[in-house]
């Protein structure tokens, strides 16, 4: 039945290709991905939005379609081969549109697999941080002359700090009493982290950091390297919208900084690791020399120290709201993620002169 559905979705796009497998792709946590192979190469990506989650999906598509087009014109070698290499190249349906939707109220959009290629999951050496680094700095690079304010924003203040602060303060006027006593102490950290984890978002919001094209999903998965692990190409652009350098840079180092798993109860084990945030920065700034501001580059490290702050507060918001939005495997599951992400945030500040 599922291979029946997608075999009849990819013949809605325009191309000359001829279906003769597919394969899950299991990267995602939101939206289901398959891997297309066809009587010959190259292969495809057929992807199909999640409209539970995502509620503007033409405008989403758009987005990625967009963004994708801008970089396909400014990379320096026009042939095909080398755009695909450089950057995601979308399908379009038979229609001239970007996405195609079925019967059943399905978006999909169609991409050029990208040959030879392999993600990781986690970091394993400094390398591996360093490339990831250049690649979503060369991204952000060539979007930089992007009208941001075309995008759509796809999940409405997502990073927005006083959003994520009015949330909190609504599930203390509803949580349990033992939670809120469990708690405490990480409560209090929130309330007197308040000034400091606001810097960002009022310099935001005054026009001294400018709005760019940002990624907003910057985890190593979400580049791909080829088999020496030289960096190829940013993925996962479904969260492309309107942002600040700061939350790529910062979620990127959120990930790939934490010597733990991000639910890892033993806190011994949670560490920051400045050798991969020097390796990562230092790719970052590769391409970012030219088109970085000097404010911009002073609160980076403010930018790495927001974002974890800003999971924590999220996963202790959950916690208190008795677990409504991230699934947990136990009772005490987003409570010991919120003190993970306040573990790393102690061993940054521990070592902040050294960034």
């Amino acid at each position: 039945m599922l291979e029946a559905q997608l075999k009849y979705v990819f013949s809605q796009f325009n191309h000359q290709a001829t279906y003769e497998s597919y394969k899950e792709l299991a990267s995602g946590h939101i939206n289901d991905t398959y891997l297309i192979k066809t009587a010959e190469k190259p292969y495809f990506v057929l992807q199909r939005i999640n409209h539970g989650v995502f509620k503007d999906v033409p405008g989403l598509i758009e987005n990625k379609v967009a963004v994708s087009h801008h970089i396909q014109k400014k990379l320096e070698n026009k042939s095909r081969k080398k755009q695909e290499r450089g950057v995601l190249a979308f399908a379009k349906t038979k229609d001239g549109t970007s996405y195609f939707r079925g019967d059943e109220g399905n978006y999909w959009n169609l991409m050029y697999f990208i040959d030879k290629s392999v993600t990781h999951e986690t970091v394993s050496s400094e390398e591996i941080a360093y490339e990831g680094g250049k690649l979503m700095g060369k991204f952000l690079t060539l979007t930089d002359d992007f009208d941001s304010s075309k995008l759509i924003e796809v999940i409405p203040n997502f990073h927005d700090m006083s959003f994520r602060y009015a949330q909190f303060e609504e599930a203390l006027n509803v949580a349990l009493n033992e939670r809120l006593i469990i708690a405490k102490d990480h409560i209090k950290f929130i309330e007197d982290s308040r000034k400091e984890m606001h810097i960002l978002q009022r310099l935001k919001e005054a026009g001294e950091i400018k709005l760019r094209v940002t990624h907003n999903d910057t985890k190593i998965s979400n580049v791909l390297f080829n088999k020496k692990d030289k960096g190829i190409c940013v993925i996962d652009t479904d969260t492309v919208m309107p942002g600040i350098i700061h939350y790529d840079f910062g979620d990127a180092i959120r990930t790939i900084c934490n010597t733990a798993a991000e639910d890892e109860t033993n806190l011994d084990l949670v560490e920051f690791n400045v050798s991969y945030y020097k390796a990562y920065k230092k790719g970052f700034l590769k391409h970012m020399k030219s088109s970085i501001t000097p404010l911009e580059l002073k609160y980076l490290p403010l930018g790495a120290k927001t974002m974890i702050f800003i999971m924590a507060l999220r996963f202790l918001t959950d916690y208190l709201n008795g677990d409504v939005y991230y699934k947990i495997k136990y009772p005490e599951h987003n409570l010991d993620r919120a003190k993970n992400q306040f573990k790393l945030l102690e061993s940054l500040n521990k070592q902040i002169n050294k960034l």
